[in-house]
């Protein structure tokens, strides 16, 4: 085990999510609703921004990732709110002492377009996680008629995010 002194200051994490998208689900991105005929397929609310997320913060603090923290097969998550779990993973970062310095993320779309919504997502995001608004950056891309996503069968994301441990008082 690496001693306390020794423990690396940043680290970085990557997390990645895909859903299906289907009739008769609300579409649910970055912890808001998007007005569109059809909604992402998951356990829980399906939202694929904050679940790409919250797999970037587990892996930069290395905790695991979302299906290990909120099981599928737990019926406690059975379409849980998103929201709720990144500020859940938000409070375990804290007991850990590590602070988030920033998080990208990219949302895989080719429809709906998500370019008049990125701001509302950019707030939703850092203010769930305390951070400042210039911390997050959100991007959304197609994939040119590729592919599951690109024939708009489906919805991905991509998210990196750096964390930064807080010192001990004291030392």
């Amino acid at each position: 085990m690496i001693p306390f002194e020794d423990e690396p200051d940043y680290r970085i994490g990557i997390g990645t999510d895909i859903h299906r998208l289907v009739e008769n689900r609300k579409l649910m991105l970055c912890g808001i609703y998007i007005p569109f005929p059809l909604g992402l397929l998951g356990h829980s609310d399906g939202d694929v921004g904050l679940h790409a997320v919250i797999d970037a913060l587990l892996g930069a603090a290395g905790m695991g990732d979302i299906g290990t923290l909120f099981p599928d097969t737990d019926d406690k998550w059975k379409n849980a709110d998103s929201k709720e779990l990144l500020l859940a993973v938000k409070e375990k970062l804290d007991e850990k002492r590590w602070q988030i310095v920033n998080v990208d993320l990219i949302i895989h779309a080719e429809m709906p377009k998500l370019g008049p919504s990125k701001g509302q997502m950019k707030r939703v995001i850092a203010g769930l996680l305390g951070i400042d608004f210039t911390a997050v950056n959100v991007k959304a891309k197609t994939n040119e008629g590729m592919g599951e996503v690109g024939e708009g069968q489906a919805i991905a994301a991509t998210a990196t995010a750096l964390l930064r441990k807080k010192k001990r008082r004291g030392l």
